[in-house]
């Protein structure tokens, strides 16, 4: 894996893949999951995941960024075993107008789910190799390690 620009954080859950899939693939969860503690909950009324091409915005918050929106667009969806979304910066929010017409985009949230002893492994990997505006990149990681990892333990803790 290129470290340079990808995290990856994995734990076994004592859950079946079917339980967790529920909660990642459902929006309404991620900002109780969310271990980076930027996501505040989804805009709108916002059924779960149920394929690619789906579309859902999370309303975040950052230090650095003030409050913002997030367009998501579900890449990866595999019923019990895969999900995941690249988020874009909602081009009608304020954040959009401080970044200036940078391309923000181009990293991905997937999930991986694999049932072995004990339960479910879930792999979780953040993913910027797909940002292409130079400015932009230069805001990444968004996310550490720590908090990749964290969001791993709250969804192993909501599902206890």
């Amino acid at each position: 894996m290129d470290t340079d620009k990808k995290l990856q954080a994995s734990k076994v859950i004592a859950a079946p893949a079917d339980t967790i899939f529920a909660l990642l693939s459902d929006p309404n969860q991620h900002s109780a999951l969310d271990g980076a503690g930027s996501i505040q909950g989804v805009e709108g009324s916002t059924p779960p995941i149920s394929g690619i091409g789906q579309v859902f915005t999370m309303n975040m918050q950052a230090d650095d960024l003030g409050e913002y929106r997030m367009v998501n667009s579900v890449t990866a969806f595999v019923p019990g075993a895969r999900v995941g979304w690249a988020p874009k910066v909602d081009p009608t929010c304020e954040l959009a107008e401080k970044l200036e017409g940078m391309e923000a985009s181009g990293h991905t949230f997937t999930y991986d789910l694999r049932e072995v002893d004990g339960g479910t492994e879930v792999t979780s990997v953040y993913d910027w190799t797909g940002v292409k505006d130079p400015q932009f990149e230069k805001m990444f990681p968004r996310v550490s390690q720590e908090q990749l990892a964290g969001t791993l333990d709250r969804l192993e803790s909501a599902v206890s």
